[in-house]
C-alpha cells in the first residue's frame, strides 16, 4: 500500500492529471471519504470482489478529506499489503469535489471510475459501466442513474428531482442524475477541465461542451446502513449557485464580450425606453397631464445612468476576451478538441518525382561527418587565433 505525502503531490495540477502517466493501468476507481469508519472495510472488500474477476490491471485510490473519526486507521488496516491501493491524506475537510480531484491528479488509469464511500454505490455495477463505455458508438462518460433512490424524500429525493431538470434545461445535457457519484470517464475527457467548488456533479457538462459523447446506465442504490449523510438542503442551494459558473464557463467561456455585448445591448434599449417615457412626460403623456421638465425628471438621469452601465459592460467584455487569449496562450490550450486524428500513412503524390527531378539530394553519412569535422578543425583553429 503506497501513502502519498506532501513531497510526493508537488506539482500536479488539474491540467497535467488527465495525461496518460508512463506506468499507466487499466482502471482508477476513486474513493472519496469523510468520516465513514464502519463503510470503508466493507467497501474495499467489495470492490476488490467485484473487480478480481475481470483481470485488469487496476489500482483503488482512497482519498482521506480529513476524516476525523479514525476512518483512515480503518482502511490503512484494510488495504494492508495491497499494492493496488493508494491513500491520499488531505490537511483538512476540503469538500468533496477537491477530494476527486486529489485523486484523479494522482490516478494512473485510462479509466477514472468516481465513488461514494457510504456503501449506496455498488461497487459490482463497475463491470457494467466499463461494458457500457466500449458499446457503440464508443462514449467517453457512463453516468451512474439512481432510478430508485433510498434517500428521504422532502431533504434528498425531491431537491434532487428539482436541481436536475433545472441542469438538464441550462445545460442541455439530458442525464436523469448530475447527481449521483458513481460514474465512468475515459482519462483524455477530463483534458483541460479544472474543478471547484462543487463542480464535480456537473462534470459531464462541462466535457458534454468539449464534445464528449455521454450516456447513462441505471445502477443500484443502496440504503444507508452505517454513519450519517454529508448532504443536506445547504449543498443543494451551492449547487443552485454553481450552476450559473457552469453556464457561463459552457456558453461564454470562449467568447465573454458574446455574454457582456448581450447585456450592454440590452440596457441602451432599456436607457432609449426610460428616456423615451421621460420626453413624453415632458409633452404631457404617461401620467403628466400638465408636462414634466427634463430637468427635473429621475428618469432622465436613470437614462444615463444605464447608458454608462452599458459602456461598461462593453469594456469588461473586451477586457474579459483580453484574459481569455492570455488564458489559452500561456496554458497551450486550444480552443477546440480532437477526437480522432486520420492521415494516410503513404507517401504524398509528387513527393518522389520532386526529389528525382531536379530536387536536391540528401547528404550521405560520410559527408555529413567530413563536414562536421572540418568545422570542428576550423572553430579549433580560430581559438588558437585568438589565444593567441
Amino acid at each position: 500500500m503506497n501513502t502519498v505525502t506532501q513531497s510526493e503531490t508537488r506539482g500536479l495540477t488539474a491540467r497535467q492529471a488527465p495525461v496518460e502517466p508512463a506506468d499507466a493501468c487499466d482502471l482508477s476507481v476513486i474513493v472519496p471519504f469523510y468520516n465513514e469508519v464502519e463503510n470503508l472495510p466493507i467497501l474495499h472488500r467489495q470492490i476488490v470482489e467485484a473487480l478480481d474477476p475481470l483481470g485488469l490491471d487496476y489500482e483503488i485510490i482512497y482519498v482521506d478529506d480529513g476524516s476525523t473519526d479514525g476512518s483512515l486507521e480503518a482502511i490503512r488496516r484494510a488495504a494492508a499489503g495491497d499494492p493496488r491501493v493508494t491513500i491520499i491524506e488531505l490537511r483538512r475537510n476540503f469538500g468533496q469535489t477537491a477530494a476527486i480531484a486529489a485523486g484523479i491528479d494522482h490516478s494512473r488509469g485510462r479509466i477514472l471510475v468516481p465513488m461514494a464511500a457510504d456503501l449506496q454505490n455498488d461497487p459490482r455495477d463497475i463491470p457494467r459501466l466499463l461494458e457500457k463505455l466500449d458499446e457503440p458508438p464508443g462514449y467517453d462518460i457512463v453516468s451512474g442513474w439512481r432510478k430508485t433512490r433510498h434517500d428521504k424524500l422532502i431533504t434528498r429525493r425531491i431537491p434532487s428531482q428539482i436541481a436536475n431538470r433545472l441542469i438538464r434545461w441550462l445545460t442541455g445535457v439530458h442525464l436523469h442524475d448530475f447527481g449521483c457519484s458513481l460514474k465512468a470517464y475515459r482519462r483524455e475527457v477530463l483534458a483541460g477541465v479544472s474543478l471547484s467548488s462543487e463542480l464535480h456533479r456537473f462534470l459531464p457538462a462541462l466535457a458534454a461542451w468539449h464534445g464528449a459523447r455521454i450516456t447513462e446506465l441505471v445502477v443500484n442504490h443502496r440504503p444507508r446502513i452505517h454513519g450519517q449523510t454529508k448532504y443536506d438542503l445547504r449543498r443543494t442551494i451551492k449547487v443552485m449557485l454553481d450552476l450559473v459558473t457552469v453556464k457561463f464557463l459552457g456558453t461564454y467561456m470562449n467568447k465573454p464580450l458574446y455574454f457582456f455585448g448581450k447585456l450592454a445591448v440590452y440596457t441602451f434599449l432599456a436607457a432609449v425606453v426610460v428616456l423615451g417615457i421621460a420626453i413624453g412626460q415632458k409633452f404631457g403623456y404617461f401620467g403628466q397631464p400638465q408636462g414634466l421638465n427634463l430637468n427635473r425628471n429621475i428618469l432622465v438621469s436613470l437614462s444615463g445612468l444605464l447608458v454608462f452601465f452599458s459602456v461598461q459592460c462593453v469594456l469588461l467584455g473586451t477586457v474579459s476576451e483580453l484574459l481569455v487569449r492570455i488564458h489559452h496562450e500561456t496554458r497551450g490550450v486550444p480552443m477546440y478538441r480532437v477526437r480522432h486524428l486520420y492521415r494516410d500513412e503513404h507517401e504524398r503524390p509528387g513527393r518522389e518525382s520532386a526529389m528525382t527531378e531536379g530536387a536536391p539530394a540528401a547528404p550521405s553519412d560520410e559527408a555529413t561527418k567530413r563536414r562536421s569535422d572540418e568545422g570542428e578543425q576550423v572553430r579549433h583553429e580560430g581559438t588558437k587565433a585568438r589565444r593567441g
